[in-house]
């Protein structure tokens, strides 16, 4: 894909601005791309109890 110089500029400033977005985004890639691609049943088996305890931790803090 070929991108115009104007496009760019648009995405390297919103970059700049949402460092912290972009951030999450690429991180939320990467894990999963790393589930669907690489894991092992025991990186799921690890992924899942994280995901568990992550999980109750969001909804306490709902409470």
């Amino acid at each position: 894909m070929v991108l115009t110089d104007a496009q760019r500029e648009a995405n390297r400033k919103w970059h700049k601005n949402n460092k912290e977005r972009a951030n999450y985004i690429a991180m939320r890639s990467s894990a999963r791309s790393f589930i669907r691609k690489k894991s092992t049943l025991d990186d799921l088996k690890e992924l899942q109890e994280i995901m568990d305890t992550r999980k109750k931790e969001l909804i306490e803090e709902l409470n």
